[in-house]
């Protein structure tokens, strides 16, 4: 009987001891961080990763997720700074960086920390969207459009729920039927009035290519004359000094040459004729030599 006692009370230290230490030890893992309670009382803050002590009953710890958290808003509407509508898409990166703070803000509610982010986000958004213009918000690149929003949140929320806002990301932005048919025709106006601009640009520069291409063929052309006229000058002159040359040597021959030219040229089709005195000197060659040495 005693050593069944025994046997209890061993049993039950034991209990007592598993139970002891599952109260007593904890742990925080590398993405968490963590703070230690007493009653509610926060009596150690923003506790790192490891194996921690606490008291059983009297002491509880809190955890939190340190890690990038996303709230990816609803679609809203905001006005420009020329007073049109305009539909923006968009989500926000935060996280916790103050556990202390972060707990006392929002009791280490998770749904209680997007609550309170969800209307800055808004506010934020809607004041820099308030002030630029409908092109400007066009042209920008949304990372840029972005800066200063991600900015002014990240300061105001380190100040009141002990997390930073490390970016705000705009997924889309689109515009009311409306506004997007008067955008778009006027977009098309614009580009039209540049493809105008372009063309007219364009026929103005090849025309001034034409009138430049054409000026220099007129001035090709006529040094080409000038040095044709020049070449065949010469060649007249030089075949005239040959003819005058080859006239000198011999010429009795250079008389026979060109009366046989004219002989070819008189009589070349089958109704030529011509009425001439036999005895003239255009028939000289015609005569016999013995006649015409007489």
């Amino acid at each position: 009987m005693m050593i069944n006692n025994r046997s209890l009370l061993v049993v039950g230290g034991l209990a007592a001891l598993a139970w002891l230490a599952s109260n007593s030890l904890y742990v925080v893992n590398e993405t968490e961080r963590a703070v230690k309670l007493r009653f509610g009382e926060i009596v150690e803050e923003n506790i790192q990763p490891g194996l921690h002590f606490k008291i059983p009953i009297t002491q509880t710890v809190r955890t939190f997720d340190t890690r990038l958290l996303t709230l990816d808003t609803d679609p809203s509407r905001y006005l420009t700074r020329e007073q049109k509508a305009v539909i923006v898409d968009s989500y926000v990166q935060w996280q916790v960086i103050n556990p202390t703070q972060y707990y006392e803000a929002t009791a280490g509610d998770e749904m209680m920390a997007r609550r309170l982010i969800q209307p800055r986000v808004d506010e934020s958004l809607r004041n820099e969207f308030g002030r630029l213009n409908l092109q400007q918000i066009i042209a920008e690149r949304r990372d840029d459009l972005m800066t200063g929003p991600t900015e002014q949140l990240d300061a105001l929320l380190r100040d009141e729920l002990g997390v930073a806002v490390r970016d705000i990301r705009v997924k889309r932005i689109d515009l009311p039927e409306q506004v997007s048919s008067a955008v778009y025709e006027r977009m098309r106006s614009e580009r039209e009035r540049q493809a105008r601009e372009w063309r007219a640009q364009g026929k103005e520069e090849a025309e001034r290519i034409r009138a430049n291409a054409d000026r220099r063929r007129q001035v090709l052309l006529a040094q080409a004359r000038a040095r044709s006229e020049t070449l065949r000058g010469e060649g007249d002159a030089e075949a005239a000094a040959i003819f005058s040359d080859a006239y000198g040597k011999d010429a009795e021959f250079f008389s026979f040459w060109r009366s046989l030219n004219a002989y070819r040229d008189s009589f070349v089709g089958d109704d030529n004729m011509l009425i001439l005195d036999p005895s003239s000197e255009f028939f000289q060659y015609f005569k016999s030599p013995q006649s015409t040495e007489q």
